[in-house]
């Protein structure tokens, strides 16, 4: 399986309209690959809290649009990465969007843990409630989103509901970069999967961030790591590696704690 992961730097001055427009000819341009990954809350940035209400769109708008045309002419599954979505209700919500190569929407995530604790998406935007499990030819993505990283209770349940391959988009900020990359590893290494994780260049509302998107296989071996600037990081990779490596370190059939307890008779 081919991934293109696509770190866009979220440049100030930057129309969301242009960004669309430069972001889907991006998409387009990896016909080559099997699979597109887009970062976190790429239209408006992801610490750019104030224009998350203004940016807000419903699931389907222009963002949905744009991108479901893109993955279609590329003939590609595509990850969109995330948007500020405008529930029905009003409620923001940081979700994500996941394409079909036919442009269909195969699958949607609401972030569940939110950052900022007391403030920005933590008290601007509602928390999803929902794991996601998308099923590709030849393996099963579980979605995740940034924060969500520091969390590995999400992740053995996404691995518990048959998840192989672990994709997760970001705005993660440059101080914390050592935390992204070690965070990446650890999930793959204690879920025995691959992980995907797409990260942004540049500088969101005043925030330097990390870009360093990295894929890690299910050894923890880094495979392919971007640098600090805008690049597109596409690798090859094999997911039944997955299945191999459960069956010759079969540390997942070890678990005690987590798991449900059998019924009695």
């Amino acid at each position: 399986m081919r991934a293109s992961l696509i770190q866009i730097a979220v440049e100030e001055g930057e129309s969301v309209e242009s960004r669309r427009r430069r972001v889907a000819s991006l998409v387009r341009d990896q016909n080559g690959a099997d699979l597109v990954v887009l970062p976190e809350l790429w239209t408006t940035g992801a610490f750019a809290f104030e224009e998350f209400d203004a940016e807000a769109e419903p699931l389907r708008g222009p963002t949905y649009e744009a991108m479901a045309k893109a993955a279609s002419d590329a003939g590609v599954w595509l990850h969109a990465g995330s948007i500020p979505e405008r529930a029905p209700d009003g409620t923001l919500y940081n979700t994500s969007l996941v394409f079909s190569p036919t442009g269909d929407l195969a699958a949607s995530y609401r972030k569940i843990h939110r950052f900022g604790f007391d403030k920005g998406e933590a008290v601007l935007m509602g928390a999803g409630r929902e794991l996601v499990t998308v099923p590709l030819p030849g393996t099963t993505v579980g979605v995740a989103t940034c924060y969500d990283l520091r969390f590995p209770e999400l992740f053995r349940s996404l691995v518990d509901a048959g998840a192989e391959t672990l994709v997760i988009p970001a705005g993660w900020p440059k101080r914390r970069r050592a935390h992204w990359t070690l965070l990446a590893q650890a999930r793959a290494v204690e879920n025995q999967a691959f992980v995907l994780a797409c990260g942004t260049a540049g500088t969101h509302a005043g925030v330097p961030q990390a870009g360093h998107s990295i894929v890690v296989d299910p050894w923890g071996e880094v495979l392919a790591e971007a640098g600090a600037d805008e690049e597109i990081l596409t690798v090859d990779f094999d997911p039944g590696k997955v299945a191999t490596t459960r069956e010759q370190f079969p540390a997942l059939k070890d678990r005690v704690l987590g798991l449900k307890a059998p019924d009695r008779p």
